[in-house]
């Protein structure tokens, strides 16, 4: 009996090794090997003084624009431009054949002469009556009718005067000229138009030196910069902006604001403004797109990261940071404006952290890292847009 018992303690005693044993196999099977690093380029959060600008996407519009028109109807018989071509303030464009109004100012004349010279007559004869009325020879009611001839006729003259003044601006509006310097568009009307008064549109010009851009911004943008500026700088609000155009380059003149809307846009509760810029080369063309830069503040140990280092996912912004022992932390971020190719932070980090430039897309959370420390500037410098 005593046998069975030590037979039986020693095949539990095997049984339970052989479990550890394939216990211990299946843990090394499935733990695997420790994931390795991940190469990554890392620089320190930028701490300065920082003067902020605001972007915002304007258009270039012409300062006056106009569609020309003819006063007087007809048909085109001369075009003395083509389409595209730039023009001075008088300079004649359109003719309008200008037989009809010739016509109608030698009748209008000759109706003036005939009128002119029945008061003459009149006259005469009132300079008679008034003789024969001192001397008792007509009725008073004799001159009292004269008289009013005489009237009438003072105002058939006038008023026939009045169609010759009229006739001979008709037949100077067969002539259209320029009401200003610019540009003219390409799609003017051809010789042998008919052109029907102060409907049919001959053609449009654009003034070109100097010209709008026009652009909006919400109401707190406006009050924040409006408040900053004034604050800082007293009558400085819209002047000295940029123009930065779409091939990345900044436009050699500066602007200002000179329009404001009389209030905010109800659809989108946005402010327009129209900030003016020379443009002597005629570089900018109505109808382009630029941003424009308006200064803002000076931040005060403001932080920076470069733009490459910000993810944005849904509306939100995050940053890969190194964390303790080397591991990657994806830190939910709130950016201020742009400064160059920074973004200003307003929320998330601190001057201590490291973020991580380049490499980022390729980890998780809690991913191992391998560092890789880059120069501020010189990594700025090699990336500079």
């Amino acid at each position: 009996m005593l046998k069975n018992r030590r037979f039986i303690a020693v095949w539990l005693c095997l049984a339970a090794a052989v479990v550890l044993a394939g216990a211990a196999g299946c843990s090394r099977q499935t733990a695997g090997p420790a994931p390795q690093p991940v190469e990554v380029k890392v620089m320190p959060v930028i701490q300065q003084d920082t003067p902020v600008n605001y972007e915002f996407v304007g258009q270039v519009v012409a300062k006056n624009e106009v569609q020309l028109r003819s006063r007087v109807s007809g048909v085109i018989v001369t075009k003395m431009v083509n389409g595209g071509d730039a023009v001075r303030a008088g300079q004649p464009l359109f003719t309008i054949d200008r037989r009809q109004y010739e016509a109608a100012l030698q009748n209008a004349r000759a109706q003036l002469a005939q009128a002119e010279a029945a008061l003459s007559n009149v006259r005469l004869d009132r300079i008679r009556y008034e003789k024969l009325a001192a001397q008792g020879a007509i009725s008073k009611q004799a001159l009292d009718t004269i008289l009013a001839q005489e009237q009438q006729n003072i105002a058939l003259v006038e008023a026939n005067r009045a169609k010759v003044r009229q006739a001979e601006v008709d037949l100077e509006d067969t002539l259209i000229v320029a009401p200003f310097d610019g540009r003219i568009e390409v799609n003017e009307l051809s010789v042998g138009s008919f052109v029907q008064a102060g409907q049919t549109v001959l053609a449009t010009i654009s003034s070109t030196d100097p010209v709008f851009v026009q652009f909006s911004l919400s109401e707190n943008e406006y009050l924040r910069l409006a408040k900053q500026t004034s604050s800082t700088l007293p009558d400085s609000w819209g002047q000295n902006l940029k123009l930065v155009l779409s091939d990345g380059q900044t436009y050699q003149f500066t602007g200002k604001v000179e329009q404001i809307d009389r209030g905010l846009a109800q659809n989108t509760g946005t402010l327009t403004l129209k900030a003016s810029f020379p443009n002597p080369q005629r570089l900018l063309v109505p109808g382009m797109f630029a941003r424009v830069v308006v200064p803002g503040e000076m931040r005060q140990g403001a932080l920076l990261i470069p733009q490459r280092a910000v993810q944005e996912i849904l509306g939100k912004t995050f940053v890969t940071v190194v964390a303790a022992g080397d591991k990657a932390e994806l830190r939910p971020v709130k950016m201020g404006p742009r400064v160059g190719n920074l973004w200003l932070v307003e929320e998330g980090l601190s001057a201590a952290d490291r973020v991580v430039v380049e490499g980022g897309f390729k980890v998780q959370a809690g991913t191992p890292l391998k560092v890789i420390p880059v120069d501020p500037a010189e990594f700025l410098a090699r990336t500079k847009q």
